[in-house]
């Protein structure tokens, strides 16, 4: 693009700043969503939770899937460590 095309659309650099921190935000969320250590962390909440009486067992069985669909996801991902930090 040259220089006019460059300040043609220099009205639109907000945007595409904006749009650029939306998929930063957007690329941590999901690196911490899938972390191993985060996954793991969460199932071992849900198991004190079940073994405190407060959750039953269908909601222990039905959030245990999805917390192990994801660590699987995340394990075949291979792009996290399992350490809690990531990369």
């Amino acid at each position: 693009m040259g220089l006019i095309g460059e300040v043609l659309m220099l009205p639109l650099a907000p945007v595409r700043g904006a749009g650029w921190a939306v998929r930063q935000v957007l690329r941590e969320a999901e690196r911490i969503y899938y972390d191993p250590a985060t996954v793991r962390a969460e199932l071992a909440r849900l198991e004190e939770q079940l073994e405190a009486g407060e959750i039953t067992e269908e909601e222990f069985d039905r959030r245990e899937d999805e917390l192990l669909d994801r660590l699987e996801t995340a394990l075949h991902s291979g792009d996290t460590t399992g350490n809690g930090t990531g990369r």
